[in-house]
């Protein structure tokens, strides 16, 4: 037999515990959608880089002329 007091700490653990576990759940789907998302961001970022003809990576050169070769850049 538990008192009244234990059966009321009992069921507030049981709330906490619920609680953290909804939270828990809840920021395991915010990481899914912002990770979607960032994906689905830079699906769009190199779609319209090729759209635009550009590369997408700088162009590089092997001689000692360019800017960067010179630290220019």
């Amino acid at each position: 037999m538990t008192s009244h007091v234990e059966r009321a700490i009992a069921e507030r653990i049981a709330r906490v515990r619920a609680e953290e576990e909804r939270k828990r759940l809840e920021r395991e789907e915010q990481a899914r959608r912002r990770a979607a998302g960032l994906a689905k961001r830079n699906a769009r970022r190199l779609y319209n880089l090729a759209q635009r003809g550009l590369e997408l990576a700088p162009p590089t050169t092997f001689n000692n002329t360019s800017l960067a070769a010179s630290g220019a850049l």
